[in-house]
């Protein structure tokens, strides 16, 4: 049996996650997003928190935090993160046991998190390194409403009830061509002292340094606001962008993406 771990709670389960260098863990023990489960309320030894599209799983590895009510709490993928001290085989055991053909091990690469590292001046010149007719914008409710349109940019803010609820918490950066979102670099989560990043471009306006120009204006932005840029990258171009931006790799990790929730 499993129990939902309330916001005043969230201290409870804090130990269990001492060490976790990652912010959409921080958002939810901090109480901004996310849910949180464990095997006891007074007493947890194991735990699951879920936000967006991830799952992260600390203490004692247990078969119900993996599976019940994942379904219910996510859309139809989730990413799941063993934990990276040596409860993490057992945590990835019982992933793959509950799961089988429907999960897929990845790697995905852990970016450094180091406030003051940002050149300015080298971000200004990204930021204003755009093609003729393209310009970047901070993310206004025109821009917002064009990310809920399409898959590609949906996930800028998808995680905020509404454009209030963005304008108040989230922050982000659009690249528009002719008034239409070509690429953006947005808040996917808050934390209180920063975001977590969610960066891409449009399919047809690849290769023309968009990505890079609004990543820029966003770190500048969050520099302004006194919000540290977290950066996790799904793969090698994500950990290439952040290298141009200043940010610094850190290590590889695994993780599960697992897919076909609806039976869970």
């Amino acid at each position: 049996m499993i129990y939902k771990i309330e916001k005043k709670q969230m201290d409870r389960i804090a130990p269990l996650y001492a060490g976790w260098d990652e912010s959409l863990i921080w958002s939810c023990l901090q109480g901004c997003m996310g849910e949180a489960w464990a095997d006891s309320i007074k007493q947890p030894s194991a735990a699951r928190i879920l936000l967006a599209d991830f799952c992260f799983f600390a203490g004692k590895a247990n078969q119900a935090l993996v599976t019940e009510e994942i379904s219910n709490q996510v859309r139809e993928f989730v990413i799941m993160v063993p934990p990276l001290d040596e409860t993490g085989e057992s945590w990835a055991r019982e992933i793959e046991q509950a799961y089988g053909e429907n999960c897929r091990r990845v790697e995905r690469y852990a970016i450094k998190k180091e406030p003051g590292v940002f050149d300015r001046e080298h971000l200004r010149r990204l930021a204003e390194s755009l093609p003729e007719d393209y310009e970047v914008k901070l993310i206004d409710e025109e821009i917002f409403t064009q990310t809920r349109k399409s898959q590609w940019s949906v996930d800028f803010t998808s995680q905020f009830a509404d454009y209030e609820d963005y304008r108040r918490r989230g922050l982000g950066a659009a690249v528009l061509y002719q008034g239409e979102l070509a690429a953006g670099a947005s808040s996917y989560t808050v934390y209180r002292e920063g975001i977590e990043v969610e960066i891409g471009t449009r399919a047809d306006c690849r290769r023309r340094g968009l990505a890079s120009a609004c990543g820029a204006r966003l770190i500048l932005e969050c520099m302004e606001r006194g919000l540290y840029p977290s950066w996790d990258a799904q793969n090698l171009w994500s950990v290439k962008l952040a290298e141009k931006l200043g940010y610094h790799f850190d290590r590889a990790y695994p993780a599960y993406e697992v897919y076909k929730l609806s039976g869970s």
